[in-house]
């Protein structure tokens, strides 16, 4: 029989994660980048876990609405999950619109500065409604969706962040290998 004495090497993760926190728009291509740059990270053994905010309304949040309250509940609830995939050595991309500074700043607190690394994909409304695949603008724009971030529910513009992509300016291919590299030095 063996018997551990101290603490064992097992207890303490070999490597530390960290949170990326993608927040824009909807239609600012956060998901399409967050999956891109997540397939390219497992191909040299990163461990990665997508937090993506329609997959988590169609869940774990399905009974959130978009209400600034819901909006914030999700966005904790989101940083929870997250905080703790970090803390166990996990990579973890959120991709929530996250439509205001206070809602960032609680993401933050939740998770922690040391673990946390914000990117703000900065598309204009113009761009994301050219690639609105599900119709949400028009449905917005005709009332039918109420609490429409950047129609009906502001947008606030972050004051600083860690890092900004321009779906307009850059392909994703550009963006995504740009991300990698920074994340990759980061670590």
């Amino acid at each position: 029989m063996r018997i551990a004495t101290g603490r064992s090497d097992y207890m303490t993760p070999k490597t530390t994660g960290r949170v990326y926190w993608f927040f824009g728009l909807s239609g600012s291509g956060k998901t399409t980048l967050t999956c891109a740059l997540a397939d390219r990270l497992r191909t040299i053994g990163r461990c990665i876990l997508v937090l993506d905010g329609d997959e988590m309304r169609s869940g774990l949040c399905r009974d959130f609405g978009f209400s600034d309250e819901d909006r914030l509940r999700n966005v904790e609830r989101a940083a929870h999950i997250a905080r703790m995939a970090a803390r166990q050595g996990i990579v973890v991309f959120v991709a929530l619109i996250t439509p205001t500074e206070s809602m960032r700043e609680k993401a933050i607190e939740i998770i922690g500065d040391e673990l946390f690394s914000d990117i703000f994909v900065d598309a204009p409304i113009s761009h994301c409604r050219k690639n609105d695949v599900k119709g949400l603008y028009a449905l917005a724009d005709s009332g039918e969706i109420g609490n429409f971030t950047g129609v009906s529910s502001v947008f606030e513009r972050p004051r600083v962040v860690d890092f900004v992509v321009l779906p307009e300016l850059e392909t994703v291919e550009e963006s995504v290998s740009a991300l990698f590299k920074w994340i990759v030095n980061e670590r």
